[in-house]
């Protein structure tokens, strides 16, 4: 024990952190909440899928299926390219490259055990017990060696200091992380492969709060690569980024060598598809499929809200709606890009829940009750969605385990000043609680009027758009009150 302290205190920072949090229990806690949350996960995989014994398309699930028969069965340059082989009419790959290599390893993983379920054309909507068993299998073992270490690593990065209470406020982070009711609902329900764009994201964080920038960078880059909604963080990486490198004694140094690792990770990602102009632009056209239009369904976005009042799709042409889309998405970051710029802080406040769901999740312990309540209308949000594809016992379940953790002891809780409260009121956010449960039954309950046939759809998604408005402006406005500007010296030292 003394070789071990004497050692420990002519050790890195990096030492000091994982040997406090060893003799401090966290690995038994880890793998304890661990342990659990892949048996939740495993549960919610017994029920149904998107789209299951739905032909002629069928679902999420066939179209993560499909990438696996494509890009087993073709060579790499004919994944993107509409050809006899690749009708990108059925369920065409439309993720960066990340994406296809990821499905490339799960094909030869589901061909190898199970040849069928990946043959080029007549696997298509195959749906037996085994390639069922398998698909489960690949989004399981993603979670499990990409997303899990990516939340032990944000742990030790962010529990590296003793305090009172400490091990009870870890051991519930952990359970906020592992068992985020909306992430398990989509990749193990629903089915998709979010756990990886969202691992990287979690290790691109834990990354740059430790000060491993470049580190943080190349995370962050493989988290766009794999998924472009990731793009979406962009704005909080890089203003983060920026305003440290400005502080530095060779700021235009720094800036060119985080420029230059981020154009390199591209680079090797992107590197089948760099021999022509031609190929590259054949990948990028698939990533953004504007032809679409700048919504779908019924999300809790500013798009699908104000469509009620405003026709967007018939005011404006595709080409109009890509500039507005992208200038009112500038324009809502500006104010904390703005202000990470001026102070790069650690405490950042922020077509999937998921992200921003994400940085309230990480932020659960500082800013808990944002983080109760946005998971709350997220979940709300997605209950459409759930319902067409059966998984409402899986959600209902979820829900009371999200509740349950919620109210779990934790002995050292954060003080925070409750603007949403403060704003609205008790009696106010009470009706709004109300209305959310009453929206619950309605839905599973009643038929809406036949002249207004999305009208309960409608009514949830404004609600939820209305909540997460309010979350934004809430955490926008205390960001700015809380965090002055500082020297970077006096910044680093207050990692967490």
């Amino acid at each position: 024990m003394g070789k071990a302290k004497k050692v420990r205190e002519s050790g890195t920072d990096d030492f000091d952190c994982w040997w406090w949090l060893l003799q401090n229990g966290t690995p038994t806690v880890f793998i304890t909440v661990g342990l659990f949350a892949l048996l939740v996960r495993v549960a919610v995989s017994l029920h149904p899928y998107s789209g299951a014994a739905n032909p002629p398309k069928f679902g999420d699930y066939e179209a993560q299926r499909h990438w696996m028969e494509i890009t087993t069965n073709l060579p790499v340059k004919e994944w993107y390219r509409n050809s006899s082989n690749n009708d990108l009419s059925y369920w065409g790959l439309d993720y960066p490259p990340l994406t296809a290599y990821q499905s490339f390893i799960h094909g030869r993983f589901l061909r190898f055990f199970h040849p069928q379920s990946v043959v080029l054309f007549t696997s298509r909507g195959h749906e037996s017990y085994l390639g069922k068993l398998l698909m489960r299998w690949t989004v399981l073992s993603s979670d499990a060696l990409i997303f899990f270490p990516a939340v032990l690593y944000f742990i030790v990065v962010r529990y590296n200091k003793p305090s009172r209470g400490l091990k009870s406020e870890l051991a519930w982070h952990t359970a906020a992380l592992l068992l985020s009711p909306c992430l398990i609902l989509i990749d193990h329900g629903h089915f998709q492969f979010n756990c990886i764009s969202l691992g990287f994201t979690i290790g691109a964080v834990a990354a740059i709060l430790s000060g491993k920038d470049f580190v943080g960078s190349v995370l962050y880059c493989l988290a766009l690569n794999h998924k472009q909604m990731s793009a979406y963080f962009a704005p909080a990486f890089f203003s983060h980024l920026l305003g440290k490198s400005l502080r530095r004694k060779h700021p235009i140094v720094e800036v060119l060598k985080l420029g230059l690792l981020v154009l390199g990770t591209f680079a090797v990602v992107w590197w089948p598809y760099l021999y022509s102009t031609q190929s590259v632009l054949e990948v990028l056209s698939r990533l953004a499929p504007f032809e679409r239009g700048i919504f779908e369904d019924y999300v809790a976005n500013f798009w699908c809200a104000s469509s009620v009042l405003i026709k967007w799709k018939r005011l404006f042409t595709t080409e109009s709606l890509k500039l507005i889309s992208f200038t009112a998405t500038v324009i809502t970051c500006l104010p904390s890009m703005i202000q990470q710029i001026k102070s790069p802080s650690h405490r950042v406040h922020e077509k999937s829940i998921l992200l921003p769901l994400l940085p309230a999740t990480l932020l659960a312990v500082e800013e808990p009750f944002i983080f109760k309540w946005f998971t709350q209308f997220a979940m709300l949000s997605m209950f459409p969605l759930i319902c067409r594809d059966n998984l409402v016992v899986a959600y209902l379940a979820l829900l009371a385990l999200f509740v349950l953790i919620l109210n779990a002891p934790v002995q050292h809780k954060v003080r925070e000043t409750n603007y949403l409260n403060s704003y609205l009121g008790s009696a106010t956010m009470f009706f709004i609680l109300c209305c959310s449960f009453v929206l619950h039954i309605v839905y599973l309950t009643m038929h809406p009027p036949e002249k207004y046939p999305f009208l309960f759809e409608a009514i949830i998604m404004n609600l939820c758009f209305s909540q997460f408005v309010l979350v934004t402006l809430a955490c926008n406005i205390k960001q700015w009150l809380l965090n002055k500007p500082a020297k970077l010296e006096e910044i680093e030292k207050k990692l967490i």
